[in-house]
Parts: C-alpha cells; structure tokens; sequence
C-alpha cells in the first residue's frame, strides 16, 4: 500500500433548522449533495463516497452515477457517520487516510480539498484541518467563527493547532484564523477519535475537535487563502446558484 491511500468520505442527512433537506437542494439541475461530490471527484486524491442517513440521499447520488453508504441515522456527527461508512466500503483497510468533506460546500476549490492532506507528509499527525486568516474585523469577535488558536512562523503556511475556540484568542495584536471545518484523519486516529467521549471543553466549547486534543492527538493546520463557501440558509443556496451558474 502507498504512504498515503486517501479516500474523501461526505456526510449527509436531510435534517437542517435553517434549510431543511438541504443536501437535495437543486443547484444547476443538480442535487447540492451531488455538486460536492463533483468538487471532491476533481480534486483527484482518491476515490469520493457519501455517508448518509437517509435513502433519498442515497438514490440521489447514484442517480447520477456516484456511490452512497446508507448509514445509522442516528448517528451525533459526522464523524461518526463517516467511521462507519469506511468499515462498510472498505474492509480491508486499503485507505489508511479518511477525509471528512462537509456536504454543503458545492463551490469548495479542488485544490483546497487537497491542501488538507498536506500535514499527513508528518508522521506524528493524527488529524489534519484548514484554516483562513480572519480578514473581517466582525468575525473576530463572532462566536459562530470557530478560531483556531495556532503560530504559523515566517513563510510557513502549515503549524500545530493549539486549541479552537468560539472566542478572542489568541490575545493581543496579531493575525487570527478562522477554523474550516474539513478534516483529514489517519485510519486510526479517526477509530480512537469515535471511542472517545465527550471531552470537558469540547462540551463546553460545542466543538467536537476538542476532544482529540484533551486526548493528546496532535491537528496540525494548513493555512489557505479563504474560507470556502458553506450553504446554510435560502440565501446562500441562491447565492452558491448565482455562483455555480456563472462558472457554466
């Protein structure tokens, strides 16, 4: 087996407050879902499954030719979701690194979706993420902007994350980063990651990244240019529609 062996896993579930069945939202006659897995298939690292919890999702996906793990519904996040749809399409461990790709992010660069691979050269990496340096000065005080407390030294754009928070920090004067939520997981570190419990700050904080850091595994960061765009709301859907439209 190669050093690296990737495979790009992408959790989907129907359920969203803010834009319910989102991932079959039509953006240029397709399904949302469908247009992420088109950006990973681009990105070129490996094969590209969706883990969801539901079989519209499903029968979506390989409508148009892809290929869907139906997955416990039930399941608190993502990670999860993606664990168990790695042990079904892949038993025999032929892909020793798991990338979790967000399912709303239909416009997400290839190269960036590659970039997240690059800490994995190291060893000592469990997981790897992405960031962006915060260039709104009302992101910095936005507890919805996860910040990744991380010192990228002089020209280097990869370092060791410290912590994330919803707060200010680090404090005083200086650049802060804007944690995306994509993630690259050796095999095993994403195994220990789901047998672990919730973490005391990781509860406190709402962020389940945490937890691999109250447990001692090392995320290292890669710095990219800017933040992907997300589709939360009926606004953004229209936007990322305007978007995707002008590109074709």
């Amino acid at each position: 087996m190669p050093e690296h062996s990737p495979i790009i896993i992408i959790p989907a579930r129907m359920a969203s407050m803010r834009l319910p069945g989102k991932p079959l939202a039509d953006i240029q006659g397709l399904p949302m879902i469908v247009q992420v897995l088109k950006r990973a298939e681009e990105a070129a690292v490996g094969p590209v499954v969706v883990a969801c919890a539901e079989l519209e999702i499903k029968h979506a996906v390989e409508a148009y030719g892809g290929r869907a793990i139906l997955t416990n519904p039930d399941h608190p996040s993502g990670s999860d979701r993606i664990y168990e749809a790695l042990h079904i399409i892949d038993p025999d461990h032929k892909h020793n690194v798991v990338v979790n790709l967000q399912g709303d992010l239909p416009i997400i660069e290839p190269g960036v979706v590659r970039a997240v691979l690059r800490p994995m050269v190291n060893p000592g990496v469990d997981i790897a993420t992405l960031v962006a340096e915060i260039t709104d000065a009302e992101e910095k005080t936005n507890p919805n902007v996860v910040k990744a407390v991380v010192g990228f030294e002089t020209g280097q754009d990869i370092a060791r994350a410290l912590y994330f928070t919803r707060g200010q920090a680090p404090a005083n004067a200086g650049p802060l980063y804007h944690h995306i939520g994509i993630y690259a997981y050796r095999r095993a570190a994403l195994h220990r990651f789901v047998d672990l419990k919730p973490g005391v700050l990781e509860q406190r904080e709402k962020l389940e990244q945490l937890r691999a850091l109250e447990n001692g595994m090392r995320i290292d960061v890669v710095c990219v240019d800017t933040v992907p765009f997300g589709v939360d709301t009926p606004a953004d859907l229209e936007r990322a529609r305007a978007i995707l439209g002008a590109k074709t």
